[in-house]
């Protein structure tokens, strides 16, 4: 297995904090934001991180901070129109680093304390599995007269039944994270997807998914951050 650390975006929404600085960059507790998510990632799973060019310098100088290898994968990209996207990043490194293993999937910019062995431990080789969180309530899962800025899934047990990518109300309590593992027999439906021209984001390739194959769920009670809306709430500061 590999992973592929999503650090590639330009995080407009929270201009002008995250101008000239990557979201994954900023510190939080003492190290930034994706430190915390190479700790927690199996020593035996090699790591690449897909980034852009504008902030390119800037990860090379953190790969030296880190006691562990790291492969940067840089988009040509130095503003947010020329981003390849989440799910547009994925399958291009799929393919430009000919990944032919089964592919775990973080976003860089939330914090989580979940341990990735358990995930792995419940993936089976055949399903992609994501991993969410119970808010409790689903009131309490997007700002109230506000649209969600996550995706939330329904849950049959642990099949996925539904996956709702910045839905304009709450439809459930668990939030989907943006920790995934594709197995590499789904490469292909991928591939077939972002040649549609879609390329933003992994929930919506999941619903896209749900259609045609099993996704199933980890659920987690770990703590897990969207390191973004806590800032933009106030509750996180740099």
């Amino acid at each position: 297995m590999k992973c592929l650390i999503l650090a590639g975006g330009f995080a407009t929404r929270l201009y002008p904090l995250t101008l000239n600085k990557a979201k994954a960059l900023l510190e939080y507790k003492g190290k930034p934001l994706i430190t915390h998510i190479v700790d927690r990632i199996p020593k035996d799973v090699d790591i690449l991180v897909s980034m852009n060019k504008k902030f390119e310098g800037d990860f090379h100088v953190w790969q030296e901070t880190i006691d562990r290898a790291v492969e940067i994968c840089v988009e040509e990209a130095t503003t947010d129109e020329q981003k390849k996207g989440a799910i547009g990043a994925v399958d291009y490194w799929i393919k430009s680093k000919n990944i032919n293993e089964d592919l775990m999937v973080l976003a860089g910019d939330n914090y989580f304390e979940l341990d990735l062995n358990q995930l792995i431990n419940q993936f089976s080789g055949e399903k992609v599995v994501i991993a969410v969180y119970d808010v409790g309530d689903k009131s309490k899962a997007c700002e109230i007269g506000k649209a969600c800025q996550i995706g939330l899934v329904t849950l049959d047990e642990r099949k996925v039944v539904r996956f709702d990518e910045k839905p304009l109300e709450a439809t459930s309590s668990l939030i989907a994270t943006g920790i995934y593992i594709i197995p590499r027999r789904v490469f292909s439906l991928l591939a077939e997807y972002c040649a549609e021209g879609k390329k933003d984001n992994l929930g919506s390739f999941i619903a896209h998914l749900l259609d045609r194959d099993e996704v199933e769920a980890y659920i987690s009670t770990e703590l897990w951050i969207d390191i973004g809306d806590e800032i933009k709430k106030g509750r996180v500061t740099f």
